[in-house]
């Protein structure tokens, strides 16, 4: 099952830390999830000889906007570069920003480490226009993979069309309001969808059918990332 991306987990909690209705070691449970331990290394406020910190002191290291970052090939949403940064967020496919910082996530056995590199100030993504370019998405992508007898091949993803109101809840931070949480739950359960239907051609079938399914599934999966980008924008001051 596709999970919130961690790096959105990042950003909604570091947001919710700074409007005040959460604290650090929120933040740092909630996003360290099963790992023992979340560190931050590379932060421009460390000294060279500090080494890896604790994420609990994120908030009082780093200041600025807040956005998240969901690359693809072809589609760099959250990102204004460097090069450099935008050829590692493409290997992790996901990022936070803060600022002049980018934040990306490395799995160190079982300790995750958010090395901090140098980034352009984000692009601003719309949340309004995200959200309503992705249940617009959902609309069109879901009548073609009916079109295209998704549930011959793939029936876990009408059943999870059918269950929307009935998912596990998200790990978010309190203060959500209802629309960007049902923003961001959409985009979850679309990029479950891709995940899923993704996985292969779904036996016999023609090359012209397995390219719309493709060419389908990217659509959807584009739009669950910006949306999620667009809802992952932080609203307290940095």
């Amino acid at each position: 099952m596709t999970a919130l991306p961690l790096s959105a987990r990042l950003c909604l909690w570091l947001d919710a830390v700074r409007s005040g209705t959460a604290g650090p070691d929120d933040l740092a449970a909630a996003v360290r999830g099963d790992a023992p331990r979340s560190l931050v290394v590379g932060l421009p406020a460390q000294s060279p000889d500090e080494g890896a910190v604790e994420l609990l002191r994120l908030p009082a290291l780093l200041r600025g906007p807040l956005s998240l970052a969901l690359p693809a090939p072809g589609d760099l949403v959250g990102l204004a570069g460097p090069p450099a940064l935008n050829r590692a967020a493409l290997e992790t496919g996901e990022a936070v920003l803060v600022g002049d910082v980018a934040l990306l996530p490395e799995d160190d056995a079982r300790t995750v480490v958010w090395r901090a590199v140098p980034a352009a100030r984000a692009p601003y993504v719309d949340e309004r226009e995200t959200a309503t370019a992705l249940r617009l998405a959902l609309q069109d992508v879901t009548a073609r993979l009916v079109e295209l007898d998704v549930a011959a091949w793939r029936p876990e993803v009408p059943d999870l069309l059918l269950n929307l109101r009935h998912r596990p809840p998200l790990p978010l931070p309190p203060g959500v309001d209802p629309r960007r949480r049902e923003t961001l739950e959409r985009a979850v359960l679309c990029l479950e969808i891709v995940d899923l239907a993704g996985g292969d051609d779904g036996g016999a079938v023609s090359a012209y059918e397995a390219q719309r399914r493709r060419d389908a599934l990217a659509d959807l999966d584009r739009a669950a990332r910006h949306a999620l980008v667009g809802a992952c924008t932080g609203r307290a001051a940095g």
